[in-house]
This record gives structure tokens, sequence and C-alpha cells, in this order.
């Protein structure tokens, strides 16, 4: 497969995957005191968990809620195609494809209600120590699983220590996380792990940086913390598969 192909191949199934996640994410759009929604707004049950945010029992517009369709499916079918085009035929694309929409949606929902939910962040670090073991089998990967485990305990630890210094401004959820984004990081090296790393701090940074000057935030406002986690996975993952 040409290098063209395969980042269409990818952004597809990006794009695909994108739209199976809008009841998702709107199911774990709750307070931190509750587990998940069973119901739409309108007080119909929701069932399943994947596809689009619609109840077939409501009138328009009620029967449409939770994020947009066609807005996730475009920001995953984005992700993938750059983690193609930097990853190239690689194996470990297959694992950078899977891990991408659950990625999307954890930052989906703490962007909606500041919550990183443990049904999805400890089967994230589960599968991306899992999967890099099987790639680290097949020949051509790229990467260092042992490196990988460390990278995930390393960054859950170091989050793990914020969290214990700061309970306020770091979320625990954020710890959880923290375990597969190191374990992703890992995969390409020490370097790419304290690269990806100083990018999520710096993107948050920024973040609530432009949120102070354009006064829609105090120098203590609690903004959630990992999209900008994961976008710094993201950038470190992008760089470190491209020179790998």
């Amino acid at each position: 497969m040409t290098d063209a192909l395969l980042i269409v191949a990818a952004a597809l199934w990006g794009a695909a995957a994108g739209t199976l996640l809008p009841r998702a994410a709107y199911r774990f759009s709750v307070p931190p005191e509750e587990e998940w929604r069973e119901n739409c707004p309108g007080g119909h049950p929701v069932a399943g968990w994947l596809g689009r945010a619609r109840c077939t029992r409501c009138t328009w517009p009620e029967s449409s809620y939770g994020p947009h369709a066609w807005r996730l499916a475009a920001v995953t079918g984005v992700v993938c195609a750059a983690l193609a085009a930097a990853t190239g035929t690689r194996p470990e694309l297959g694992v950078w494809l899977l891990l991408a929409p659950p990625a999307v949606l954890l930052a989906v929902v703490d962007l909606r209600v500041h919550r990183l939910p443990d049904a999805v962040t400890l089967p994230l670090a589960g599968a991306a120590l899992g999967l890099l073991a099987l790639v680290a089998l097949v020949p051509e990967h790229a990467g260092d699983w042992p490196t990988a485990l460390l990278g995930a305990l390393a960054l859950g630890a170091g989050y793990f220590v914020l969290w214990l210094i700061n309970p306020g401004a770091m979320g625990f959820g954020d710890v959880k996380l923290a375990l597969g984004m190191g374990a992703v990081l890992g995969w390409y090296g020490w370097p790419t792990v304290m690269l990806g790393t100083f990018a999520g701090f710096l993107f948050g940074a920024l973040y609530g940086g432009a949120l102070v000057v354009a006064r829609r935030a105090g120098r203590k406002t609690m903004i959630p913390f990992g999209p900008f986690l994961i976008a710094g996975a993201f950038a470190g993952v992008l760089i470190g598969a491209y020179t790998a």
C-alpha cells in the first residue's frame, strides 16, 4: 500500500470510528458522583454505547443530543491520518489507530464535564500495553516494549505526585490517563516521553493563558487537563514515529 492510500484508509477508519462516539460521549458526560447516563434528556432509556446521540421517541429538536457526529468524525479522521503519515506501514500503526477513537472520546468528555471516566482510561492503558506487547513480536516495529511499560509507570507516578501536591488542580483521572499516554510515548523512548509530557503542559498553559487574556477565566480557574495530556502524547508520538 502506498503512503497516500495508507493515509486515506486511516482517515476513513478514523471518520467511521468518530461517528460512533457521540452516544458514549453523552452517556459519560455526567458529574463525578454519577457513573453514566441511562436516559436521554427527554427521559427515555438510551440503548447501547455506540452511534449517534438521537432519540427516536423524542420530537425534533429535542431528539438530537450530545456532540455532533460529523465533528467527532472529522477530528478522529484527522488524528488517524496524521498518525498514518508519521508511522507509515510499521505494525504499531494498528495500535495507534485503535487507541485514537477512545482518546478522542476522553478529550471530549473532559472538555464537557471535567471528567475522565475509569471505564475508558484504565482499559485504554491496558490495551496500549497489551497491544504494544504483541507488536513487539512482529518484525519491522520501531519501538521498545519495556520502555513503554516504564514510561507508563513513570508518567503515572509523576502525575500521582502532582495530584498529591495539589489535588485541587490535578484530578485523579489525569493520573489514570497518564498511564496509557506514558505507554504510547515510552514506545519510542525516553526523549519522546519527555517531549510529549512537556508538550501537554505547554498546550495546557497556552490554553489557560488565552482564556485569561480573553477574560473568560481567572488565574485560579480550573481547566480540564485531559485533552492537553492527550494532545501532548499525540504530538510526541507523531514526532517519535516520524524520527524512528
